[in-house]
């Protein structure tokens, strides 16, 4: 197991980023991506430049660990949906194992039905094409997505029920919702394909006056900041066979973007064994 980085808080281009992530120890990176470029251009990689990023990563030390593509609209946008696809083509292009995304927003029908019908279709699709590149899907159980909690997690599966769909898994969306996040690593062992590493402080004082209902009585932070159990999380991660990265993913507000990752890697290694 070892620690990398969701690179989008630095707001550098692909050299910079990955001159920086081995300077300072990192061995992995998740790169988001998107129609619009970013820090890789997924077309240009598919158009011939595969070789330039490889070679990069190479005389850096560095792996990528994900190409990643978040977007809520992915069911309804077969523009979405294409891309997506040329996403996973980029992953094979640079020998990147995982693509990740999230599996769409809940409309109206509700998310099981959901689940069943619009996810089955698009996923399923989605699952073959990966498979036949050799690369692997993985969601983030992110809250306000179809995966809210571990039954939503199990109607996934049973409605793609391809290996080559599984897990980006990230403990912080579960842990204010009092869902057991090491009861999930468990259950869910064999589909956990990459992994955020988030915190969540809960703050009781506001929890008391607000009521779970409210917002602002909870935050994301650092890993080690919150109240996470780090080490019996790492120790259930292990337990489950998962040795590869954990994805420290920057969305607290005390720290700026490379000081916050700097703080997570260092919590990080205290604990991984």
């Amino acid at each position: 197991m070892y620690v990398g980085l969701l690179t989008s808080p630095l707001d550098w281009d692909f050299e910079k980023v990955v001159k920086w992530a081995a300077v300072n120890g990192f061995k992995g990176m998740e790169v988001p991506v998107s129609p619009k470029g970013g820090q890789i251009d997924v077309e240009g990689v598919l158009k011939g430049k595969a070789g330039k990023v490889r070679s990069l990563l190479k005389e850096s030390g560095v792996a990528i660990s994900s190409l990643a593509f978040y977007s809520m609209s992915i069911l309804e946008s077969a523009e979405e949906q294409d891309f997506f696809m040329r996403t996973i083509e980029a992953c094979s292009a640079l020998d990147v194992g995982v693509a990740c995304t999230i599996a769409g927003a809940v409309r109206g029908k509700g998310k099981r039905q959901t689940l069943r019908e619009e996810f089955a279709e698009v996923f399923n699709k989605l699952a073959d094409f990966a498979k036949a590149n050799g690369v692997k899907i993985a969601l983030e159980n992110y809250f306000a997505t179809l995966l809210q909690g571990l039954d939503h997690f199990r109607m996934a599966f049973e409605s793609v029920p391809s290996e080559a769909l599984g897990l980006n898994f990230d403990p912080s969306h579960l842990f204010w919702q009092q869902i057991d996040y090491l009861e999930a690593v468990h259950r869910f062992a064999d589909r956990i394909y990459h992994t955020h590493a988030k915190d969540t402080e809960v703050l009781s004082f506001r929890l008391r006056n607000l009521g779970v209902l409210d917002e602002g009585w909870w935050r994301y932070r650092i890993p080690g900041r919150g109240g996470i159990n780090w080490n019996a999380y790492v120790t259930a991660l292990k337990e489950a066979g998962y040795d590869s990265v954990l994805s420290i993913e920057h969305e607290d507000p005390f720290f700026g973007p490379e000081e916050g990752f700097l703080e997570g890697k260092r919590f990080l290694e205290s604990v991984i064994f």
